[in-house]
């Protein structure tokens, strides 16, 4: 295979690269090594023309770049189900409310919780989601965790409990895992923080017909010709006038190359030259979040009735939160439940049967026991998932982004990267994923008009300058 561009990854964000250099008249090659498209998106059909996500799917009001792709392709969005109480389990107490925290939760912890929310929301308008290593006391926030912060801004044990589920929740990592920066750049792109833990206000509004999926078929079929899955890449070797990107069976030549899959399973691709360390080391230090996505499937959604929107929320049971997924007529009724954090580590070392045993007996508490009695029940473990290996997205240990923050776009040589790590727009979610793609691809395009890199400072750095 020969071409102008060789896109590895078909996820949103190799699909919009794709799409861009193809409507711009570059051949392109997209690569997948899957034997499907949408990487950290994923669909289940469940009959009838009905399909739910095992993967990503909720947007927002903000969440304009995946609304717009979305358009383009003539997928349409429907509210979440949010109408009824939602159930709350916190340090083994429940409660029943409505809003974003039970009012209930003591008259010293709900003031407590309130101020470390607004301390987050103004740390993160600090800093800003394309250079968060410029941000004001950068280092003392890259030196912390987030676990270490709320030790010290978060007095009531509930107060910490409930803000420590809401993040696993959000960033599928443990408040010990996760950079305060991280925490704070990642917020700042979404929305602001409160927007994370939201859903009708929130990045939970709005879900699409069909599945958040389709939108990744969708943008394939409009890519015959480039798309070539089952293909593995395995090595990118950059010679003086081209790179060659090979895997079994196959080798693609190409002017350049963009690298549209997760941060650490970039790190585990074989370069020749090899990648200098600054870049390397990136990859180390920027682990997939840790997640199994479980949908439970019933006759119908009968916690509506009950007045119920099927939230359940848990501090320290077998998921962080499940939501009301079912699709937009609201038949059959669908609960995903999200286990996330140090919570999916847990079960990822129980055997499926185990593991649905737990969740459905985590419903079962929250929603009554006709949550235990399933018509069918599917998981999705993406820790397992051999070209993905952790969702929702990679995120930054204590000083990775002061350190190596700079080598997350800087081309290296032929080398461009994408994926929704290195977006600005909602990083972490399908709208950094699509912002990255067009990023790439208009890097590339520069090239072309003769114009330098973005990021050239961070690439000489890298020792890579072709």
């Amino acid at each position: 295979m020969e071409a102008d561009a060789i896109v590895i990854g078909a996820g949103l964000a190799g699909l919009t690269a794709t799409r861009e250099l193809k409507q711009a008249g570059w051949t392109v090659r997209l690569l997948e090594a899957r034997e499907r498209v949408g990487g950290r998106l994923k669909g289940y059909a469940l009959g009838d023309g009905k399909a739910v996500d095992l993967g990503g799917e909720y947007f927002g009001d903000k969440s304009t770049l995946i609304a717009e792709t979305a358009r383009s392709v003539g997928v349409e969005r429907f509210s979440t189900y949010d109408d009824g109480e939602r159930v709350a389990f916190v340090n083994g107490k429940r409660f029943t409310y409505g809003g974003l925290i039970p009012l209930r939760l003591g008259p010293v912890a709900l003031p407590d919780f309130g101020r470390a929310v607004l301390k987050i929301e103004r740390l993160a308008r600090r800093v800003p989601p394309d250079r968060p290593w410029t941000a004001p006391d950068a280092e003392k926030l890259d030196s912390q965790t987030f676990w270490s912060w709320c030790r010290r801004n978060v007095a009531t044990a509930p107060a910490r409990a409930f803000l420590t589920m809401a993040v696993e929740a959000a960033y599928c990592a443990g408040p010990a895992d996760l950079s305060m920066l991280h925490v704070l750049t990642y917020a700042n792109a979404s929305g602001g923080f409160r927007y994370l833990l939201e859903v009708t206000k929130g990045i939970q509004r709005y879900r699409f017909d069909g599945g958040a999926h389709s939108v990744a078929d969708k943008l394939a079929a409009r890519l015959p010709d480039e798309l070539r899955t089952g293909a593995v890449v395995r090595g990118i070797e950059q010679r003086s006038d081209s790179v060659v990107v090979s895997g079994p069976g196959f080798t693609a030549r190409a002017r350049f190359v963009v690298v549209a899959v997760p941060v650490t399973l970039a790190g585990r691709i074989a370069y020749t030259p090899a990648l200098a360390g600054f870049r390397d080391q990136l990859t180390q230090r920027m682990p997939a979040g840790s997640a199994i996505k479980c949908l439970a499937i019933y006759d119908e959604p009968f916690w509506r009735a009950d007045g119920r929107s099927g939230q359940v929320t848990s501090t320290d049971g077998p998921f962080r939160v499940a939501f009301d997924t079912s699709p937009a007529d609201g038949s059959p009724g669908v609960l995903s439940a999200f286990v996330t954090g140090r919570a999916a580590r847990t079960l990822t070392l129980l055997s499926p049967a185990e593991r649905r045993s737990a969740v459905l007996d985590g419903l079962a508490k929250g929603l009554g026991p006709r949550a235990a009695k399933v018509v069918d029940f599917v998981e999705q473990n993406w820790l397992d998932e051999e070209f993905t290996r952790g969702c929702y997205h990679g995120y930054a240990t204590p000083g990775t982004l002061t350190a190596h923050g700079p080598a997350l776009r800087a081309p290296i040589g032929r080398i461009h990267w994408a994926g929704t790590e290195t977006g600005v727009h909602q990083l972490g979610s399908m709208g950094g994923a699509i912002d990255s793609g067009r990023r790439a691809a208009r890097e590339l395009l520069a090239r072309e008009r003769g114009e330098r890199p973005a990021g050239r400072r961070a690439e000489e750095l890298t020792g890579h300058v072709q």
